[in-house]
Parts: C-alpha cells; structure tokens; sequence
C-alpha cells in the first residue's frame, strides 16, 4: 500500500473481505492500536491483497471479525449471553495482535494432555523495549525480539526466511537456541513481529499464552517485555 493511497483512505470507508464476509470501517477504528497487525497493515509496513472487487482481503474468521471490529470501534468487548466460541475468538485477537481485546479475553483454558506417544514442542518469542519517560508521546528508544526454542529446524528455518534482518545466535541451557533480532525500531519491531508470529503459526504451532511485563530500570526509562508461548504436539520416536 502507498502512503498517497493512505493519505487517500483517511476520509472514506475501508472495505474488507474477511474470510468471505465483507465489512465497511474506517482507516482510523483499523488504526487504532498501532501495535497491532492491523494498524501495521493499515500503516503500509505490510503488503496488503484485494479481493477481486477491490476489497482488502484477510483469510481469517469472516464472522468472528465482527466482534473484533467492535472492540475497534469501541474498546470495549460485548458477546452474546450465549456467545460460544470463546477460544476461536482468543486465537483471532492472537492473530490480530490486539493487546488489550487479548487481555479481556483472559488467559486460555488448561492444555488438555497430550497422548503418551506424543510430547510437546514450545517456541518462545519475546519483544523488548526500553521506553523513555519524558517524552510525550511516550519514544520507544530500543526494541528487540528473541526467539528461544529447542526445535532446531524450526530455527534454521527463521535463519534463512529473514535473512534481512540483523540477527544474533546464541546458545542458551537445555539444548536451546536463542536467535535476537535488533536493535530496531519500533516500526521495524512491529512488522518483524507480525511477520515471526505468522510464520510460527504457519509451522503448526499454536500460542498457548501471552504475557506482558513492565519494570522500571532507570529514572528515565520503562522496559516493556512482552511474550508468547506457541506449542505443538510432535510424536515420539523410539530408539
């Protein structure tokens, strides 16, 4: 997307197809968590894909869309008395990356066990970034992501699918690997982001938790440390 088609959008309503359902907003409700995939794509640091009328094209929840639209417009979560699909939804604000509507979402429900054949395999991703306090609106001064995991295919994978990006190996206990990617800045941070949470759910896993940190760590600075947990079941193989 160029930014004069952008600067084009910002007074008339965005159409999108999602998932065969199609929705009229505005640039600014899809804009309005920067942080989130939408607001990255909305922003131009994603490519974007129409539909055959013209109409940006998501493949995700056609339905399920309705309410996270909702939550853009509003910033508050309203379902159904007898709303059911909690979790689809869950997995849909994952996808989105819209912090807050995960928050009112809650933390999923308990993995059930895995069968005894089986055992899992965990992804961790993590973003890190040092915030300056006496700037208004808030400077985002470093940021970093990391990627620790054991599954070393699904790291040499990474390796060589980003290989624009300034990354650091390093090896870490347990047999896992930890690939850095930064410093960078906050755009750059956001759409590598988007890009490693795709790819990692693209690899079969699914997030099985996010958290969010913040800590202090001089008068003048904010570290904010935010994380997903992805698993997925792999089978035995007997020696």
């Amino acid at each position: 997307m160029e930014n004069g088609d952008l600067g084009h959008m910002m007074g008339e309503p965005v159409t999108l197809n999602v998932g065969g359902c199609v929705y009229s907003t505005s640039l600014s409700t899809l804009q309005r968590y920067p942080d989130s995939m939408l607001g990255a794509m909305f922003r131009g640091d994603l490519p974007t894909v129409r539909d055959t009328h013209g109409n940006f094209f998501i493949d995700r929840d056609g339905p399920l869309f309705r309410y996270i639209l909702n939550f853009l417009r509003t910033s508050e979560l309203t379902l159904p008395c007898d709303f059911k699909e909690t979790e689809l939804l869950r997995k849909e604000a994952d996808f989105y990356q819209i912090e807050p509507l995960i928050q009112c979402l809650g933390d999923p429900k308990p993995a059930l066990p895995y069968p005894t054949d089986t055992y899992e395999e965990v992804v961790e991703l993590s973003s890190t970034r040092k915030l300056s306090k006496y700037s208004n609106p808030v400077a985002v001064i470093i940021t970093q992501l990391t990627i620790t995991t054991k599954v070393h295919a699904v790291l040499e994978s990474i390796s060589s699918s980003f290989t624009k990006w300034n990354k650091h190996m390093m090896d870490t206990r347990d047999y896992q690997v930890s690939f850095t990617f930064g410093p960078c800045d906050h755009q750059q941070e956001v759409s590598l982001r988007v890009h490693l949470l795709d790819f990692i759910s693209k690899a079969g896993f699914t997030i099985r938790n996010t958290r969010v940190h913040h800590m202090s760590e001089r008068a003048n600075e904010n570290t904010v440390e935010h994380n997903w947990t992805f698993c997925r079941q792999a089978r035995k193989v007997n020696d």
